[in-house]
């Protein structure tokens, strides 16, 4: 298996990357939060995970270990394959992931394109067993029951929820609890 791989990006797709590694052009998929931030000419190392099939090879890459060893733990959802665990990776922290694992809400994973009720509820009886209640919490931010309302308005406006949990963030600490100005001010992140 390969484990990791780093190279110069030379170019960037929606979902995936190229990166050029002694001579050659390795092309990995990538969640779309990744392949957004992906610049040609930088430098990039990714955890990476392979898919072999009939079809063909695909190569996997995420920033963190972490990030890599949840989409393993997907790809052991019946009903999940590697570009639907990708999207899921793409569109949820792994905080969110494992908030929505511990609290049982389905609907969190139901918010991901391609993933529909009953998919949400089997990816949540799968991971219940494979993350233990020990596991510490990553990067998970709580948010009180306005920005719960702000962070939906701001996913049915067709922003990710990573994107939306960053805006909310933003938000500064001494803003009013009014539900549509901590809205205002969260889509103030998007325009600056």
């Amino acid at each position: 298996m390969i484990a990791f791989i780093e190279g110069e990006v030379m170019q960037a797709g929606e979902d995936y990357v190229i990166l050029r590694l002694g001579g050659m052009g390795i092309m990995v998929y990538v969640p779309m939060t990744l392949a957004r931030q992906a610049r040609a000419g930088s430098a990039l190392f990714l955890h990476t995970h392979l898919v072999v099939r009939e079809d063909g090879w695909a190569l996997y890459g995420f920033e963190s270990e972490a990030e890599r060893r949840y989409f393993t733990l997907l790809l052991g959802v019946n009903g999940v394959g590697p570009r639907l665990a990708l999207a899921i990776l793409g569109t949820l922290s792994v905080g969110l992931i494992q908030q929505a694992v511990r609290e049982e809400q389905p609907e969190i994973f139901a918010r991901v394109p391609g993933v529909g009720r009953k998919t949400a509820q089997k990816i949540v009886l799968y991971l219940q067993d494979k993350i233990g209640r020990e596991e510490p919490m990553a990067g998970l931010v709580t948010f009180s029951d306005v920005d719960q309302q702000v962070l939906e308005a701001l996913t049915s406006l067709g922003y990710s929820v990573v994107e939306a949990q960053a805006a909310l963030q933003s938000i500064p600490r001494d803003a009013p609890a009014d539900a549509e100005e901590r809205l205002r001010l969260a889509l103030r992140y998007f325009f600056s």
